[in-house]
C-alpha cells in the first residue's frame, strides 16, 4: 500500500465524478462509494498492524481486554459513521449526514458507559472515606 496510489486513485475518481455528475449523478455517487471501499480495502493491512500493536501494548500494560476491545469498537464506530456521513454529504443529503453523525456519537457514548463507570469507581476507591463512625 502506497499513499501515492491512494491519493492518485482518489484524485482520478474525483475528476471522473465531477465529469459524470452532470450526466449521471447516481453513477457518480456509486463510483465515489466504490472508490471509498477500494481505498478502505487498500488500508486493511495497515489497520491490522495497528490492531496488533494496540493488542500487544494492552497485554504489556496488563489492561483488561474488555476495555481494549471496547475502545477499538468505539474507534470503529467513529470511522464507520464518519464514512457514512460523508457519503450522505456527497449525495447532497446534509441533514441525513448530520443524523448519521449523531447516531455514531450516541452509540459511542453508550459503548463508553462501562469504561466511564470503571473510571468513576476507581477514583471513588482512591478517595478517602468521609464521615464514618
Amino acid at each position: 500500500m502506497d499513499i501515492l496510489q491512494i491519493v492518485g486513485l482518489g484524485l482520478a475518481v474525483t475528476f471522473l465524478v465531477l465529469i459524470l455528475k452532470e450526466r449521471s449523478p447516481v453513477f457518480a455517487l456509486l463510483l465515489s462509494l466504490i472508490a471509498g471501499i477500494v481505498i478502505f480495502i487498500m488500508l486493511v493491512d495497515q489497520i491490522q498492524l495497528i490492531l496488533n500493536m494496540l493488542s500487544k501494548m494492552a497485554e504489556t500494560a496488563h489492561l483488561n481486554n474488555v476495555y481494549v476491545a471496547t475502545i477499538l469498537k468505539i474507534i470503529g464506530v467513529a470511522y464507520i459513521s464518519d464514512f457514512g456521513a460523508e457519503i450522505a454529504k456527497d449525495a447532497g443529503q446534509g441533514a441525513l449526514a448530520g443524523k448519521i453523525e449523531l447516531a455514531g456519537k450516541v452509540v459511542i457514548l453508550v459503548m463508553a458507559i462501562p469504561i466511564l463507570t470503571a473510571i468513576v469507581e476507581t477514583v471513588m476507591n482512591l478517595m478517602p472515606q468521609v464521615g464514618g463512625g
